[in-house]
């Protein structure tokens, strides 16, 4: 194994010295992501701003054995990122062109390290915008929503990351170049657009993605409306999506994350309401009129406390920038906070958010409920202080528990977050033995040696037998109350 100097002398080779990082005081800014809860030291930290110069250094990895993690902007809340004592730290903040504009097609070609609101910026003079947006958008990469299938509040009608890209084009981890999918609407072979996307790192380092762009829809409208109980906001969700009106945003909140946001915003929530949906309507201006005539109708069936309707594109805007700025408000009254990603079938929002209040004050710990609730993804963000011992480890079970009940009513433990370090365990519980072992077979099949990425997303057979963890899928663990559900 080369030590971290020996290291910089051999990259020096074929790389400027200004795309090596190797002081330690400079290797702090790259010890995380954005769960700061995990923190490692790279052992070194290379920005290649060539598709030649990141073949190279994969091949001299491959030839050394040596592991690499690459890195977007380090966004990701699962650890996806998170370096290595002993290895690489592949940053692609120098792949950072937009490359071309297709407004005929409808396509844009960019750099992994492309920001993700930058896209729709360099669209939008034609007219056109990419769909999907986290809520991280201004900083996070495209690189890194690929890798983690990223999604967004706009995700229930307009899909996730792998719904709208066509083209990846990528490094395997022994050099070799490659062109994945391709810029027409179909490609014949296997499907390996879909594989990679949402592979987390662990089989090749995306340099280059050609997205979809769609149209800006002639008319928008946003609907917020205040209810005084949760449940009766899940009822109202799961009313419009039976009623055939699809959002384009479907979003809930509740009142810890409602006073949070408006105290950070100032958007104009109601502070008094369990909880707040916020309902967006795209589309034809005579489509979004009758959908939102719809959805009135539905929310005025129940026992609202307050309705907002958009009349301008500013008054979206400020419906909108609450539940944008939601985790950093958060983040101002809290020491700490652990936010969650897991996915259930909507119809059980109601008794799974019950279930998240009770371990809350079993754990005393408390808990802030912002999620995509028009496809069921839950963002439980929970509270705690890591200065105080243990806390951090409470925490964690606490959300181990929130994602095994996702499992149990037939959900993920993930919607957009990816697994990384964060969720490793509980992938023992939402997969059995020979699901497990399929993954590792992909895996060795792009990275026979296991350099890339490794101890993220896909746990070893033995580590799930260390656990005592036994895979679940719609009621084998035993919750004495899932029976109501």
């Amino acid at each position: 194994m080369y030590t971290r100097d020996e290291l910089n002398t051999l990259f020096q080779k074929f790389l400027p010295k200004d795309a090596i990082v190797a002081a330690v005081e400079e290797l702090s800014a790259f010890e995380c992501d954005a769960l700061t809860a995990y923190k490692q030291l790279p052992q070194i930290v290379l920005f290649p701003e060539t598709v030649e110069q990141v073949q190279k250094i994969l091949r001299f990895c491959y030839q050394n054995k040596i592991h690499v993690v690459s890195r977007g902007a380090g966004t990701s809340l699962s650890g996806g990122a998170l370096p290595l004592a002993e290895g690489v730290l592949l940053s692609l903040a120098k792949f950072n062109r937009i490359l071309k504009i297709d407004a005929d097609n409808r396509t844009a070609s960019v750099q992994a390290g492309v920001r993700n609101l930058a896209i729709s910026q360099a669209a939008s003079k034609y007219g056109l915008y990419y769909a999907p947006d986290p809520s991280s958008q201004i900083a996070c990469t495209i690189g890194g929503n690929v890798a983690e299938n990223a999604g967004g509040v706009h995700c229930l009608k307009y899909g996730l990351t792998t719904h709208n890209i066509l083209e990846l084009k990528v490094v395997t981890v022994e050099g070799e170049f490659l062109t994945i999918g391709s810029q027409g609407l179909d490609s014949s072979g296997y499907d390996l657009l879909a594989l990679l996307t949402g592979s987390e790192g662990l089989l090749a380092v995306i340099l280059e993605v050609t997205v979809k762009l769609l149209p800006k829809p002639d008319a928008v409208q946003v609907i917020l409306a205040g209810f005084d109980s949760v449940v009766q906001a899940g009822s109202a969700v799961a009313a419009i999506i039976a009623a055939n009106v699809t959002p384009s945003g479907l979003e809930m909140m509740d009142n810890y994350a409602i006073r949070a946001a408006e105290e950070f915003a100032h958007a104009g929530y109601p502070v008094d309401a369990a909880a707040i949906l916020i309902c967006e309507l795209d589309g034809a201006s005579d489509e979004v009129a009758e959908e939102s005539n719809t959805v009135l109708e539905i929310l005025k069936s129940y026992n609202i406390l307050e309705l907002q309707i958009s009349k301008t594109e500013e008054q979206c805007l400020l419906i909108w920038s609450g539940r944008k700025g939601a985790f950093p408000a958060i983040g101002r009254i809290a020491p700490d906070y652990y936010c969650m990603d897991g996915t259930i079938p909507r119809k059980y929002l109601a008794p799974v958010l019950e279930y998240i209040s009770n371990l809350s004050a079993e754990y005393n710990l408390k808990v802030a409920n912002v999620f995509h609730a028009g496809d069921g993804n839950l963002h439980p963000l929970i509270l705690y202080d890591a200065n105080i011992p243990g806390e951090l480890e409470k925490t964690e079970k606490f959300g181990a528990k929130i994602l095994e009940m996702c499992v149990k009513v037939g959900g993920s433990i993930t919607g957009e977050h990816g697994v990384g370090v964060e969720k490793i365990n509980q992938m023992c519980l939402q997969f059995n033995t020979l699901e497990l072992e399929q993954f590792h077979r992909i895996k060795h099949a792009f990275d026979s040696l296991g350099l890339l990425n490794p101890g993220k997303a896909i746990p070893t057979l033995h580590r799930c037998a260390e656990l005592g963890a036994m895979h679940v899928h719609n009621g084998e663990l035993p919750f004495p109350d899932i029976e109501r559900f």
